[in-house]
């Protein structure tokens, strides 16, 4: 393609895949309200709040796809939320309604679901049992990102996004197990099918402990490569059993079912 916007990429997973999705487009735009980091050979820096509506709209313009990373990725007074994650993503949305519809993978989150047990194995039409504002946000966007398909053909990845780091530092992580590089190989995925449409996929690697069914989406192309299993004994030597009783290891949200609502 010849221009990827990546919204949230001053944020920890928006520098790695800044570097690993460097192939995909001609010109990779990279867009924070933080500052972000000097641009490279073939991509540009744009500061952008998404709660302004304008600055959003010129950010989307001439691009061909979007990587939305960007708002409020942990639980937070609602104000933050609300311009982050609610505001922030309609603006986005109708920036691209403007521009041409460019495909989107919209970064939702494991914790629209947070309240089912580990014990229960769920497919893509699972109600919502979020464990949180943050997870209210998501389901807010998975629903924004679905009534734009049905009503004006705007194209978007809702990917439940596990734990997307380098590796699991805990047990519920040999579950909820995101590698980068699974990671990116999605994300090429998404941008290369010809016909999307607005599924819902896991984003979880092929972690042998795994909770998500991604049968559905199999003509995506996608197969995930790494496995969480492969850390068990790094974790079990360094990380202290949970008790039978811990939020841990009974909900597939962990310890954010036990968050506070945070007062502004």
């Amino acid at each position: 393609m010849e221009r990827l916007l990546i919204t949230g990429a001053a944020g920890q997973l928006g520098r790695v895949m800044r570097k690993k999705l460097a192939p995909l487009a001609t010109l990779i735009r990279l867009s924070d309200r933080s500052p972000l980091d000097p641009p490279g050979e073939n991509e540009e820096c744009i500061q952008c709040d998404l709660a302004d509506a304008a600055a959003v709209h010129d950010l989307v313009a001439g691009c061909d796809a979007i990587l939305h990373l960007g708002g409020i990725s942990v639980e937070r007074p609602f104000s933050e939320i609300l311009d982050g994650n609610i505001l922030g993503l309609y603006n986005l949305y109708e920036a691209a309604r403007a521009n041409g519809r460019p495909r989107i993978l919209f970064a939702s989150t494991n914790h629209t679901i947070g309240f089912y047990p580990q014990n229960e194995r769920l497919g893509p039409n699972a109600p919502y049992r979020p464990d949180g504002l943050y997870g209210v946000s998501k389901c807010f966007g998975e629903a924004l990102a679905r009534m734009y398909f049905e009503k004006f053909g705007q194209e978007t990845a809702l990917v439940r996004i596990g734990s997307c780091m380098p590796e699991p530092t805990n047990y519920r992580m040999l579950s909820t197990w995101l590698s980068h590089d699974d990671f990116a190989s999605m994300i090429e995925a998404v941008f290369r099918v010809p016909v999307l449409g607005c599924p819902v996929i896991w984003g979880a690697s092929a972690n042998d402990a795994g909770w998500w069914d991604n049968a559905h989406v199999s003509w995506l192309g996608w197969r995930p490569k790494d496995n969480a299993e492969v850390f068990r004994e790094k974790i079990a030597a360094n990380t202290p059993k949970p008790k039978p009783e811990d939020s841990l290891v009974r909900f597939q949200g962990g310890a954010f079912v036990d968050d506070p609502i945070f007062k502004d």
